[in-house]
């Protein structure tokens, strides 16, 4: 595989241990687009909720008034922001799983809807981070707020960007806060404490309709990995900390016992396995990313990996589409109503396989 730049940054698309997201790479460059103010027509409506105090991993934040120019960092926050209505002044630019905007199907579907598609002049300004936070472009688009309630940020870059505007950073772990949750911030950050709420139901209402379709999921055990022969790295296996194995579990699937006893006690998104100890990594299904299916096919073939209990079952999803994955990796309310339909039936082919 190729290896996965740290999730800040590039992250990685293989499964080295040093990655912090193994399996997809995330990477964000490009340059400033877009406009750097935000139309009045997608600015929050006025609230009576301010001010209001959130929580992070570092202290908290106050946000005194209503914020009117928002900008996000890492992602999730920005489809987040969307969903409830809000065209941020500036974006972080997607470069991997992206579309020729260096976007995602999704972000422009809600750009659209909201009148602010990239290319118009109500268009959020992006900026790269292909290099870590980008302070620069930050300050220069003058926000009153920056929302990273999903993100990695540090403290250094947390008291850096609060020189800038108030943040909402990470509650916890970097890049493991649930969708459900970070929606939930974002919007008490944006004065839509209901619309949050409502847009959590919804969305899980959504997922819990589509997943009815496919009963053979239910109580299935998976392991969410990272496979890549040509590197000879071994394996990575994500933990529960992770969006990936946390969507399985809320669609009904279960953690594989050795994953849950391999990780306990860890704020790690995943936990390198040996490739000589792969027979020892027992689910029904098997759960990876790949770039090709030239690779899906050396998985299968490799003396060790081939060893692994689902993958000699038949039971291997391996998804080679960059997009999708990141629909599931940076999970939102977004993405997700957006990967389900081919996502699933994905998942049911593997948990069909295991049953035989």
């Amino acid at each position: 595989m190729a290896s996965l730049p740290s999730r800040r940054t590039l992250l990685k698309t293989t499964g080295a241990a040093t990655a912090v997201l193994a399996a997809v790479a995330l990477s964000l460059t490009g340059c400033s687009t877009g406009s750097t103010t935000a139309s009045s027509a997608t600015a929050p409506a006025p609230s009576s909720q301010f001010p209001v105090t959130i929580k992070n991993v570092f202290g908290e934040t106050t946000i005194k008034t209503q914020p009117q120019r928002v900008v996000t960092v890492s992602w999730v926050n920005d489809d987040v922001a969307l969903a409830l209505g809000v065209v941020p002044v500036g974006v972080p630019k997607n470069a991997w799983g992206n579309n020729g905007k260096g976007s995602t199907p999704w972000k422009d579907a809600a750009l659209e809807k909201l009148g602010a598609g990239f290319g118009t002049a109500k268009a959020p300004a992006q900026f790269s981070e292909a290099d870590g936070i980008n302070f620069t472009e930050i300050a220069k688009l003058a926000p009153d707020a920056i929302l990273a309630a999903y993100s990695g940020l540090t403290e250094a870059d947390y008291k850096k960007l609060s020189e800038i505007a108030p943040v909402v950073a990470q509650p916890e772990l970097a890049y493991g806060t649930p969708w459900q949750e970070a929606t939930t911030i974002i919007g008490k950050a944006l004065g839509k404490n209901s619309e949050a709420a409502e847009l959590v139901s919804d969305t899980e209402a959504t997922i819990k309709s589509k997943v009815s379709a496919f009963p053979q999921l239910a109580g299935k055990t998976f392991i969410y990995g990272n496979l890549e022969p040509a590197k000879g790295d071994g394996v990575n296996v994500y933990t529960a900390n992770d969006n990936r194995p946390r969507f399985l579990s809320e669609i009904g699937m279960k953690l594989a016992p050795v994953v849950e006893n391999a990780s306990q006690g860890s704020k790690e998104f995943f936990v390198p396995w040996s490739a000589e100890k792969a027979n020892e990594l027992s689910s029904d299904v098997f759960v990876t990313w790949v770039p090709d299916s030239k690779t899906t096919d050396q998985i299968k073939n490799d003396p060790l990996l081939g060893q692994i209990p689902a993958i000699k079952k038949g039971a291997l999803v391996a998804d080679s589409d960059n997009t999708l994955t990141l629909a599931i990796s940076a999970s939102s309310p977004l993405s997700l109503p957006w990967a389900l339909d081919t996502f699933l039936p994905q998942l049911a082919k593997g948990a069909d396989a295991a049953a035989k």
